[in-house]
């Protein structure tokens, strides 16, 4: 058995959550350059906000490549601490509290179908937005902001936070809340459904145990299928959450105007890094969440164990 073996006692709902938080955080600190690389293709095409020149950025490792020798190695973790604010209540509310969901849906049935898994991802990856909305829209403008650029918008985390608030008011600090929530529903659904789909599949079809390689391979299957499906949302929550204020009219407007100037295309930008970016973080992710969860188990039965 690879890693930490199963604990007789299945998880709390509170070790599901910590360990979540946490997992995500991890992953973000291997993943956060693709994912910077992934914002900066997205936005390509609106040059007037990030000041940069057309076509700078040609592919993941030349997007990545271009911004150390333009603004040093730094830029590729512009918006971490926002990063890691975001995963810390985003993902402990949307993968942490997954499970209690879905039992609530299935009133404690063992039996487990599509419906429910799909419904407990809809509710939690939209609850977690509700939370983790504000640190999303300052983690992707720092991430679109060029360290080279004299016009930056924004010095520091609190600093954009402040000025986002002062000059657009907290409705600035939740814009995009609807594509976000489409675009979370998406991926919580087709991230954590898949993923479940596949280690269940695995281990009743006796192909694997429940370790480490299990975990690997559902989380990289569920990478994929969440890049193919959630992209095009993807693409329109990053350009509306990164717009100068009046740019756009709606999430909506936002979708159409890219789709009339750049052509159906536009909507799949960046989809390398997101893909190398999702898949990696999926693996990193599920692989320390699972891990996590078996080492918060084994200490709590050793701290309860009588002496």
């Amino acid at each position: 058995m690879v890693g930490f073996k199963p604990t007789d006692i299945p998880p709390t709902a509170a070790v599901k959550f910590v360990g979540a938080g946490t997992a995500a955080c991890i992953a973000d600190l291997f993943t956060f350059p693709l994912d910077t690389a992934k914002v900066r293709l997205q936005i390509q095409g609106e040059n007037k906000v990030v000041n940069v020149k057309a076509a700078q950025y040609k592919g993941v490792f030349g997007t990545i490549s271009t911004m150390v020798k333009t603004e040093g190695p730094k830029s590729l973790y512009n918006g971490l601490v926002a990063g890691l604010q975001r995963q810390m209540s985003f993902a402990s509310v949307r993968i942490g509290l997954y499970d209690s969901v879905k039992q609530f849906y299935t009133k404690g049935s063992e039996h487990v179908g599509i419906g429910s898994r799909l419904a407990a991802g809809c509710t939690t990856g939209a609850m977690a937005v509700a939370v983790a909305q504000p640190t999303d829209v300052v983690k992707v403008r720092f991430q679109a902001q060029a360290n080279s650029s004299a016009n930056r918008r924004y010095k520091g985390t609190m600093h954009a936070y402040r000025t986002i608030a002062r000059e657009e008011g907290m409705r600035g600090l939740w814009k995009g809340t609807a594509p976000n929530i489409t675009r979370n529903a998406i991926v919580n659904c087709t991230e954590l459904v898949t993923y479940d789909i596949i280690k269940d599949s695995l281990l009743k079809a006796n192909i694997m145990t429940d370790n480490l390689p299990c975990h690997f391979t559902s989380a990289f299957g569920a990478g994929f299928c969440t890049t193919v499906i959630a992209s095009p949302v993807d693409v329109v929550k990053t350009r509306y959450m990164n717009s100068a204020k009046g740019q756009y009219a709606s999430a909506i407007n936002c979708a159409l105007t890219m789709f009339r100037k750049e052509g159906p295309k536009a909507f799949y930008k960046g989809f390398m890094p997101s893909f190398l970016r999702l898949g990696s973080w999926n693996v990193v992710m599920f692989v320390t969440y699972e891990q996590l969860k078996r080492a918060m188990m084994s200490a709590q039965r050793s701290w309860e164990a009588p002496f």
